[in-house]
């Protein structure tokens, strides 16, 4: 049971946007593309690191938020494979920001009852950085609650490739070089294998691009694109975006069985 009292003030804002979720309709898993760190800083006229350092509060804030949601997953896009080309210090940075992050949040994961696992090309970071990595990982992976996945030197066309790749060498090493493979085989070896797909995308900072995230998972997935730069994006935010959610008519390609009737007798008219 969701206790609202741990998500709302009342008289808030958050909980007037409470009272318009339909709890028995919630996403079971939501991917966020984390944009606008670096505008976010440029608008107060601070380093772009800054806007890095800013959005963690961002990450708890949702992080905690979707726990207490009792949500599935949150999946929160972090480092990109392009995000290399950046300033070798901004690169740095954002890493070190990430190795504070697990030591100083990993009670919180725990306590919140967190289950945490990394995706992406993971063995490309620095030891120092897959070291905490591990440790975040081994430590919550008893919980049952929420799955937070943090994509890190990722890119949706290099899962792509490297899910072929690994078939390839599970194809040769059982000599099946005759296999069919189909879309369940191909989702059960890519990053996210075992997990829902997202029905819920959220973008921030009011790009209308999904930058190379989870090509394959978000194929159905709704897109809800906010203006709020990720550094300001707060609970209230997630609720609209769940909101928006809810409002959507999910049809995965097909249509209502009255609206191809509909369609059926206006052909039959026509002839």
């Amino acid at each position: 049971m969701i206790d609202l009292s741990k998500l709302a003030e009342p008289g808030s804002i958050e909980e007037s946007l409470l009272e318009r979720i339909d709890f028995k309709r919630m996403p079971r898993h939501i991917a966020v593309i984390m944009d606008g760190n670096g505008r976010w800083a440029k608008s107060r006229n601070l380093p772009r690191v800054e806007g890095h350092r800013a959005g963690i509060a961002s990450v708890r804030e949702i992080v905690e938020t979707a726990a207490r949601l009792e949500l599935g997953v949150i999946t929160l896009y972090a480092f990109s494979v392009e995000n290399w080309k950046r300033p070798r210090y901004e690169v740095a940075t954002l890493m070190l920001l990430l190795k504070e992050y697990l030591r100083k949040e990993l009670a919180t994961l725990m306590d919140n009852n967190i289950r945490f696992v990394p995706i992406g090309r993971v063995d490309g970071l620095d030891e120092t950085v897959q070291r905490e990595l591990r440790y975040a990982q081994e430590q919550t992976a008893r919980n049952t609650g929420l799955l937070f996945q943090i994509a890190l030197n990722y890119g949706g066309r290099a899962e792509i490739v490297d899910t072929v790749n690994r078939i390839m060498a599970l194809l040769r090493e059982r000599e099946m070089s005759d296999a069919v493979i189909d879309e369940a085989f191909f989702s059960d070896h890519l990053y996210t294998a075992n997990v829902d797909d997202p029905d819920l995308l959220i973008r921030t900072s009011g790009e209308l691009r999904v930058s190379n995230f989870l090509l394959w998972q978000i194929a159905y997935a709704e897109i809800h694109v906010t203006k709020v730069l990720w550094p300001d994006f707060r609970r209230r935010h997630l609720f609209e975006a769940i909101i928006d959610f809810q409002a959507r008519d999910r049809r995965y390609g097909g249509v209502e069985e009255a609206d191809a009737q509909m369609f059926i007798e206006a052909d039959e008219n026509r002839a």
